[in-house]
């Protein structure tokens, strides 16, 4: 199992332990772009359009996501809603190649980002936790939960998955299956298996807590997600902008 970096990575030091995503319509820009990457050492995922960045993003783990200025400018209406929501996700570095040359571009009303690619990756994507795209959209919801003896709480439920409040989440590792009981009501309780996805460490100034995906979804626990949720599970996707 690959170990979880944080913000406690030695300054100026350059995460490898998961991608980037590289997104470019080009194929020259894009394999520039990547090869920029990986001259410094930084494992890429190279994407053709933000649609097959997408579905990268929800089956693995990324840090940040590198897209080609021109590209960002292109995308239209899927696409775009798409872009929109992978870069409020991951940390975005727009950038502009000329030949083997990557010059970070900054557009009107963005945010301010980093002056240069070792930056980006040593700064930003170092103080990034490692995530995930989801695919469903999270409904905030305190329902108390069990794990063993431990007890929690859930800040938000999905169809994918929750997020359990834990004040020592360091027990626990990326990877680890669990089963965990959901106390809905007095009347109405039940279990859940889960995979560890994500863990929010104490002290982070957000609370605290395990990322969690559902390992399988049998008839009784959708039942029980939908009277919890309350939404089309096949149509309740995650995108900012929708």
């Amino acid at each position: 199992m690959r170990p979880e970096k944080n913000a406690m990575n030695p300054p100026d030091s350059i995460p490898q332990d998961y991608p980037v995503l590289v997104v470019a319509y080009d194929e020259k820009s894009l394999a520039a772009i990547a090869a920029s990457a990986q001259s410094l050492g930084v494992s890429v995922v190279g994407c053709a359009s933000f649609s097959e960045a997408q579905e990268a993003a929800l089956s693995g783990l990324f840090r940040g996501i590198l897209v080609d200025l021109a590209t960002m400018i292109k995308a239209k209406d899927a696409e775009k809603v798409i872009a929109h929501t992978l870069t409020g996700i991951y940390p975005p570095l727009r950038v502009k190649s000329m030949g083997s040359m990557l010059i970070p571009m900054i557009m009107a009303g963005d945010a301010k980002q980093d002056k240069s690619l070792k930056d980006f990756f040593t700064k930003t994507c170092a103080a990034f936790t490692p995530r995930r795209l989801r695919s469903n959209k999270r409904k905030e919801l305190c329902v108390p939960t069990s794990i063993g003896t431990r007890r929690g709480f859930t800040l938000d439920i999905s169809w994918s998955g929750v997020f359990i409040v834990d004040m020592d989440p360091e027990r626990f590792s990326l990877g680890q299956e669990v089963t965990a009981s959901f106390l809905v009501t007095p009347d109405l309780e039940f279990t859940a298996e889960l995979t560890v996805v994500r863990l929010q460490r104490w002290g982070e100034r957000r609370p605290p807590g395990m990322g969690m995906q559902f390992k399988q979804m049998d008839q009784e626990l959708e039942q029980n997600l939908s009277a919890l949720i309350r939404s089309d599970k096949d149509k309740d996707y995650d995108r900012l902008g929708n």
